[in-house]
């Protein structure tokens, strides 16, 4: 009756991963999430598959497990997620130690499939496996962009957006169990809206949840720049529980790679864009992603691309080098025709850049004081986030322990030096 489930990927799994824990906890079984050494006697892998390297990841850890069922206790493998949604039948052929493979849709058949009870009333009833204070906030599945290299809606699908009514009720029921900061996600954040009420609902969304009683923090997560909802930021600007944090994954910014990758954006516009966010919500910290090797990118578009992010100035910048995605449109129309070692070059480079620009923000807000929220302590520091912090991906706030804090409280701290990806700071 000891069920072990292990999560791998991005956070919109987690939420899957989540209510699925409280499905069997309702149905009598213990349940524990990535355990260091998983003894149960049913595991449950929930599956990444939407880069190699997260692929990789996913079939070494069935192969790990596997080897559990052959050693230990574990009776039954199961496989669910992303991974066995796109790859259901090879999966099937090439790992027959898996009891039984779920995508990433009908994973509620699990329970059913095990004997026991689906309890519908719960289905957005969930077990927090963030500390307690935060959680994600699943507001959408899938998505209706046609980016040329991107897998994602080959495995998740069109775009459904949740009902607004249903989003706040599980907004009411996190707050009641102590969550104050939610990371509001979805693959494409600002189309919520557009499939179930015909128009871009983000805005409204964002207000209602701002209005509830309880949120302290709001911070958004994966936005799209094309017909941006721009009415957002003036609900970012208005409420102060809507944390001046954007994650707006940019990709790059060269007319001709922008065209070929689909983004239906050109360079001209994203800089008009940047420039929009940032009068619009003073003081924002905007995270993005940018991507190297793309095929056909030249030495003259990078360069484009270097000088975009020097004048951009990103407080939170991540890239990665172009990898082919099976069945996407550049997989199939395009060569892959960028050197694996200039790709790497590249990326280097451009990562050289923002690392000092990063550490000038940083730098920035040494002598400054931030409200925090204290997440964990971890030796002789309590560690927390500011605003502009999403946990996990951003920078911390470290403080020396001279007194017992609280984790999950708000604290005032001014920040004494600052380090690339660390903030050191007393409490005022």
């Amino acid at each position: 009756m000891t069920v072990d489930i292990i999560t791998l990927g991005c956070s919109k799994n987690l939420v899957d991963s989540e209510k699925l824990i409280r499905q069997f906890e309702l149905n009598g079984f213990n349940v524990t999430h990535d355990a260091e050494d998983p003894q149960g006697e049913i595991a449950i892998i929930n599956t990444c598959g939407f880069i190699v390297d997260a692929k990789e990841e996913s079939v070494n850890m069935i192969l790990e497990m596997a080897q559990r069922k052959q050693t230990g206790n574990l009776k039954q493998l199961i496989v669910m997620g992303c991974l066995s949604e796109r790859y259901l039948h090879e999966l099937k052929g090439e790992l027959p130690e898996v009891d039984r493979f779920y995508g990433k849709f009908d994973w509620e058949k699990i329970i059913s499939d095990l004997g026991r009870t689906y309890h519908k009333e719960a289905c957005n009833s969930r077990r927090i496996t963030t500390p307690g204070h935060y959680a994600y906030l699943k507001i959408s599945e899938g998505c209706n962009r046609t980016c040329s290299y991107c897998a994602i809606p080959i495995i998740t699908g069109a775009h459904k957006s949740r009902p607004i009514e249903d989003i706040l009720s599980e907004v009411q029921e996190l707050v009641s169990k102590g969550v104050k900061e939610f990371q509001v996600i979805a693959q494409e954040l600002t189309y919520y809206g557009l499939d179930i009420y015909k128009e871009r609902k983000i805005a409204e969304l964002v207000e209602r949840i701002a209005l509830t009683p309880g949120v302290e923090w709001i911070r958004l997560h994966y936005a799209y720049p094309t017909q941006f909802p721009l009415e957002l930021l003036k609900v970012m600007a208005k409420y102060d529980n809507v944390c001046k944090y954007l994650d707006i994954a940019l990709q790059h910014c060269s007319d001709s790679v922008l065209a070929n990758m689909h983004r239906n954006i050109t360079k001209e516009q994203t800089y008009s864009l940047l420039e929009t966010i940032r009068r619009e919500v003073p003081g924002i910290h905007i995270r993005t992603t940018l991507m190297v090797g793309y095929p056909g990118e030249t030495d003259a578009d990078f360069n484009e691309l270097v000088d975009f992010v020097k004048w951009a100035k990103f407080e939170r910048m991540g890239a990665f080098a172009y990898s082919e995605e099976d069945g996407t449109y550049a997989a199939e129309h395009y060569t892959d025709d960028v050197p694996a070692e200039v790709k790497q070059a590249r990326l280097s480079k451009l990562m050289r850049v923002q690392q000092n620009i990063s550490l000038a923000h940083q730098e920035d807000k040494v002598g400054k004081t931030f409200m925090i929220i204290l997440d964990r302590l971890e030796g002789d520091y309590y560690i927390g986030r500011t605003e502009f912090d999403s946990p996990e991906v951003d920078p911390e706030v470290l403080i020396r322990r001279t007194k017992d804090l609280k984790i999950g409280e708000f604290y005032n701290v001014q920040v004494d030096s600052a380090e690339e990806f660390d903030l050191y700071a007393h409490l005022v």
